[in-house]
C-alpha cells in the first residue's frame, strides 16, 4: 500500500507537468502557421486573460493565445493561465504537504489516512484526549489561541472565510497582513506568508510582495551589503539594492537605524534608549553613525564619565561592574564608579551595581515565584515541596510515570525535544543550555533580539524566542522606555 501511494506521489505531479505541456504544445501548434499567429491581438488576449481581468494571471506573457508563464523561486508558476502555483502546499516544516500526498495546482492531494489543507491531520486517532489537548496548547496554556479545535494533537484553525487566513501551529497567526489591500490577493501572489510576514518570489519585495526590481537578487544583494559582510548590517530589509532600515520605535517617529547599509545605529549612543529625549551620548557628546564624540571634559563609551572625577575611566567601569560583564549589570548608569539603577523609583532593581533584579522571579502574567516562594536578589527561594526558577514544580506527583511520561511527549513522539527531563508531565530542561525553554523545551531563547549584548537589554522575559517587556519598556529587544518621563 505504502508503494502504490510513493508510486503514485511521483507520477501524477509528473503526468500533470507532461499534459500541461502537451497542452500548451498543441495549442500553439494550431494557433500558429508558418511560425505567424493566426489570431488577431484581441483573441489571443483573451485567450490569456483570467476571469479577473489580468493577462496570464499578471504572472507570464501571452505568446498567440499561450501563456509563457515566467520562472521565479521559490516555484514556478505553471498552467494555461499561470494561475498555479505550489508555495501554498509548503509546510511550516519545510517540507510539501507534510510529505503526506502531492501537490496539484496549490491544493494538497493527500494519501490515504490523511486530510486538511497541508495532510496535517490523521483519519483515525489513538491519542489520549488528554493528551492530544496538551499537545495543542500554546506556549500559555491556550488550546489553538482560542482560534481553532483540537483534533489529534493538531489544532484545526477557525476558517470562517474560507481564506485560510488563521494559521499556525497553535493557530497563532494572523495571516490576514499579508493580503495586498488593491488586489485581495496573499502576498500580491508574488509570494507565501508566513504567519503574517510575506516571503516573496525572487525579483520582487515590499511587505506585500507589491514591487519588481529590474536588476538581478545577486546585484541587489551586493548592493545591500555592508562592510562587515552582512546584508544591511541585519538592521534592514534590501529591497532592489536599496535598504529600507528597521525602525526601532513602533511609532514611527524615530529613525535612529540609518546609512545606506543601515550601518549605523545611534542606539549606541544612549545611556539608556529613551523615546522621549534625544539624549545622546548622556547629553555631553554627539552622536556619530553609532559612536560618541566627546564634548571636552567628557569621556567614555558614551560619554558618562568626567574628567574631573578622581577615579580613571578604567577604575570607574571596574566599580560599577562588580561580578558582571558589563557595567551596573546592565541595568544601571555609571558615573564616576556609582551606579544609578533604572528605571528610577522601580524598587525591584536594587544594589551597588545593580546586581539584584527581582522581575527575574516573575512569570510572563507578573506571578512572583509562582506564588510558592519569595524573591531574593533575583532569586526564588520556594517553599517547601516546590523547585525550580520559578518554583513552577511540585515534589510530590500523582501521576503514574506513563502518564507523566504522555504529557511530555512532542507530536512526534519525542520527549522534551530530546532537550530534558519529564517530571510529573512538566519537562525541565537542561539547565546547562540556559537557552532552552518551552512547554516541551522545544524553544531556542538565543533566537531572542540583544541590545547592548543583553537578551532583552535586559528589561523582559525571552518568550520562545520573543521577548516579552515589562511595564515601560517595549522594542524588539525591550530596549525603549515608555515608562514615565526622567
Amino acid at each position: 500500500m505504502h508503494t502504490e501511494a510513493l508510486v503514485q506521489s511521483i507520477l501524477v505531479p509528473l503526468f500533470l507537468i507532461l499534459l500541461t505541456t502537451v497542452e500548451d504544445t498543441l495549442l500553439q501548434s494550431v494557433s500558429q502557421v508558418g511560425g505567424v499567429c493566426k489570431f488577431s491581438s484581441e483573441s489571443s488576449l483573451r485567450r490569456c486573460r483570467t476571469p479577473d481581468g489580468k493577462i496570464c494571471s499578471g504572472r507570464g506573457k501571452c505568446d498567440c493565445g499561450v501563456c509563457i508563464c515566467e520562472a521565479t523561486d521559490p516555484g514556478k508558476f505553471y498552467g494555461p493561465r499561470c494561475d498555479c502555483h505550489d508555495w501554498v502546499c509548503s509546510t511550516y516544516n519545510g517540507t510539501t504537504c507534510n510529505d503526506r500526498g502531492y501537490c496539484d495546482c496549490g491544493m494538497c492531494e493527500c494519501d490515504e489516512g490523511w486530510f486538511g489543507d497541508a495532510c496535517q491531520f490523521q483519519e483515525e486517532c489513538n491519542l489520549p484526549s488528554k493528551k492530544s489537548k496538551a499537545l495543542c496548547k500554546n506556549p500559555e496554556g491556550v488550546v489553538c489561541s482560542n482560534r481553532g479545535t483540537c483534533h489529534c494533537g493538531s489544532c484545526m484553525c477557525n476558517n470562517k472565510d474560507n481564506r485560510g487566513l488563521v494559521t499556525g501551529r497553535f493557530c497563532e497567526c494572523d495571516d490576514s497582513e499579508c493580503v495586498d489591500e488593491d488586489t485581495g490577493e496573499v502576498c500580491g501572489g508574488h509570494g507565501q506568508c508566513y504567519c503574517g510576514n510575506c516571503y516573496c518570489a525572487s525579483g520582487w519585495h515590499g511587505d506585500k510582495c507589491e514591487f519588481q526590481c529590474d536588476i538581478s537578487p545577486w546585484e541587489s544583494k551586493r548592493r545591500c551589503k555592508a562592510p562587515d559582510g552582512k546584508i544591511c548590517s541585519n538592521r534592514g530589509t534590501c529591497v532592489c539594492g536599496e535598504c529600507n532600515c528597521h525602525d526601532v520605535d513602533p511609532s514611527g517617529d524615530w529613525g535612529d537605524i540609518h546609512g545606506n547599509t543601515c550601518e549605523c545605529d545611534e542606539r549606541t549612543c544612549h545611556q539608556t534608549y529613551d523615546r522621549y529625549t534625544d539624549s545622546y551620548c548622556t547629553g555631553h557628546g554627539q552622536c556619530n553613525c553609532g559612536t560618541c564624540d566627546c564634548k571636552e571634559g567628557w569621556a567614555g563609551k558614551k560619554c558618562e564619565h568626567p574628567l574631573s572625577c578622581s577615579l580613571s575611566l578604567e577604575s570607574s567601569m571596574k566599580k560599577c561592574q562588580g561580578t558582571s560583564n558589563v557595567p551596573c549589570f546592565g541595568r544601571g548608569q555609571c558615573q564616576c564608579g556609582q551606579c544609578t539603577c533604572y528605571p528610577p523609583g522601580d524598587s525591584r532593581v536594587t544594589g551597588k551595581n545593580c546586581e539584584c533584579d527581582d522581575r527575574q522571579c516573575e512569570n510572563i502574567s507578573g506571578e512572583i515565584c509562582g506564588g510558592y516562594g519569595y524573591c531574593s536578589c533575583g532569586r526564588c527561594i520556594c517553599e517547601e515541596g516546590w523547585f525550580g526558577k520559578l518554583c513552577q514544580f511540585p515534589r510530590s506527583c500523582d501521576l503514574s510515570e506513563v502518564q507523566s511520561k504522555e504529557l511530555c511527549e512532542t507530536s512526534d513522539g519525542v520527549m522534551c525535544s530530546g532537550k530534558g527531563s519529564c517530571h510529573c508531565g512538566q519537562c525541565i530542561c537542561r539547565p546547562q543550555d540556559w537557552w532552552v525553554s518551552g512547554e516541551y523545551c522545544e524553544c531556542d531563547d538565543r533566537e531572542c533580539d540583544k541590545h547592548d549584548g543583553l537578551i532583552c537589554t535586559g528589561n523582559g522575559l525571552c518568550n520562545c524566542g520573543n521577548c516579552e517587556c515589562w511595564d515601560g519598556w517595549m522594542g524588539n529587544a525591550c530596549e525603549i522606555w515608555v515608562g514615565a518621563e526622567y
